[in-house]
């Protein structure tokens, strides 16, 4: 073969493979791009889980402690009626008791 077609053959070569591997950097470069856009999906997607999942547990914390707050408010309504029943069984009592005293502070001053 003739040195110039020799020459010739090796420009089109070294420019073939020039395309090729100017071909596989964009498409390197693509691929990089996508799996960025992906990740960023990826992550944006988790944020949205982790958020709903976050909400969910505070709406279940806030209905148990709503919940316990019943009960206890139940519990100290029915102690506090517990207690206004002994007061008024006692109410009688009491008031004799503090009238015997008065009248005995009446009659020891006397």
């Amino acid at each position: 073969m003739p040195r110039p077609e020799v020459l010739e053959r090796i420009k089109e070569a070294e420019q073939e493979a020039d395309d090729i591997v100017a071909e596989a950097e964009e498409e390197r470069e693509q691929r990089i791009s996508d799996a960025r856009e992906e990740a960023e999906q990826l992550r944006r997607e988790a944020e949205e889980e982790a958020s709903t999942v976050h909400e969910e547990r505070l709406a279940e914390a806030r209905e148990e402690i709503e919940a316990e707050r019943e009960e206890v408010l139940a519990e100290g309504e029915d102690e506090r009626e517990k207690l206004e029943s002994r007061a008024r069984e006692n109410e009688e009592e009491v008031t004799d008791y503090v009238v015997d005293l008065f009248e005995e502070a009446v009659h020891a001053q006397t």
